[in-house]
């Protein structure tokens, strides 16, 4: 038996208002029998509360209150006709009473049918939309396995020259007459040749990259050498590339060299978006860490304090509409006319980020810049002496 509602109690004592108001009629005319009539009316009420049980008590208290007409004195001769009359009335309840019942109980099923054919429809669209997703992610599996193929053929042939260049970028070192900036950029593009080395090794020893190998590590020790690499190429076009990271810091748990391919990557982004006189700023900075960031983080972090270390990079380009930036981090998506992007650049970069139990988000706004904010677990350096004292 289904709880009551408040429109059934509601009916409920409407119908048992209308029964002692016909009750109390019958009583002060109970020769005419057009009264008892009136018990077709709480018998309705009672109908479209749809309860078998309180349908029968009804039913039958109309019944005998129809008869008790008959304990009225009567006139000589009139009894059994009166007893004909009321009959004549319990039947047209008892009529009315199944009609009422059967009618009801077909709008139920009706209704019944129609929320069964709507939760058929809510699983159907539910089911479509999940073949939809993989079918994309099918699709997307198929473009990078394919891409796969074709780096892993490109990065056997680019090995040699590039073990040539290497070699002899450290005998341009060890010229005489290099000064000390020259030997400062040799070092730079030798670190960068080793990396990129490291890379190719990658992807021809498996078919996946290797995964973060992350540690703690200060800040600044993974925010610079991305800026110190990029900066050329910003003074080249006329931008201003500005580091803003505050001193006392908690570690970051990171992958140096996975950072490094993150931040030149979104480095690059805001470099071809933003036209000369430009700005980008590099802002440092940490905060309490949510629930699910803890979660996330604690996950793969080691020693993970109740905070996480922020790195954003803001710049004054041209932005992106709300359409292609709920599109960016999709793969082989990109802007950038034929030749100049692959599309995979922030994608893989969300990958290794969200691998170091972190998160990467984008904003923008259209004509006015763009932000992107990359989140990473984070320790207090309180917390690091104290492991090391143990």
């Amino acid at each position: 038996m289904t709880a009551m509602t408040h429109r059934d109690r509601l009916v409920l004592a409407l119908a048992t208002a209308c029964f002692l108001i016909i009750v109390v009629i019958e009583g002060f005319a109970p020769v005419n029998v057009v009264g008892a009539y009136g018990y077709v009316l709480p018998i309705l009420l009672v109908t479209t509360v749809r309860n078998r049980t309180i349908m029968l008590v009804t039913v039958l208290a109309c019944v005998i209150a129809t008869y008790s007409g008959l304990l009225q004195p009567t006139k000589p001769g009139r009894f059994q006709a009166a007893i004909i009359n009321r009959s004549v009335v319990v039947g047209v309840l008892l009529l009315v009473a199944y009609l009422g019942v059967s009618w009801e109980e077909r709008k139920a099923r009706e209704e019944g049918a129609r929320a069964a054919l709507s939760q058929e429809t809510e699983n159907l669209l539910k089911a479509n939309t999940q073949l939809v997703q993989a079918k994309d992610q099918l699709n997307r599996s198929e473009r990078l396995a394919a891409v796969g193929q074709l780096v892993a053929s490109v990065a056997h042939e680019v090995g040699t020259p590039l073990h040539s260049i290497a070699w002899h970028v450290q005998a341009l070192a060890e010229e005489p007459g290099v000064t000390p900036d020259m030997k400062k950029r040799v070092a730079i593009i030798d670190d960068q040749l080793t990396r990129v080395v490291r890379i190719i090794q990658d992807l021809l020893s498996s078919t996946r990259p290797r995964q973060p190998e992350p540690k703690w590590l200060l800040v600044e020790e993974v925010v610079s050498p991305s800026a110190v690499l990029m900066e050329p190429a910003f003074h080249e076009k006329g931008i201003v590339l500005t580091v803003d990271s505050p001193k006392d810091l908690p570690l970051v748990w990171a992958d140096k060299e996975k950072i490094h391919q993150v931040l030149v990557n979104v480095l690059a982004n805001a470099l071809a978006a933003t036209s000369a006189q430009g700005n980008v700023v590099i802002t440092t900075g940490s905060r309490e860490a949510t629930s699910i960031e803890l979660d996330r983080g604690r996950l793969v972090a080691d020693g993970m304090s109740p905070c996480v270390i922020t790195i954003e990079v803001r710049d004054t380009g041209c932005g992106m509409p709300d359409e292609d930036m709920q599109k960016a981090f999709e793969p082989f998506f990109t802007t950038k006319a034929i030749g100049k992007g692959t599309g995979l650049g922030l994608f893989l970069s969300r990958e290794s980020v969200m691998a170091h139990g972190g998160h990467l988000a984008l904003t923008s706004e259209l004509g006015h810049g763009t932000i992107v904010t990359m989140t990473l677990p984070a320790m207090q350096r309180e917390s690091m002496q104290k492991k090391e004292e143990v």
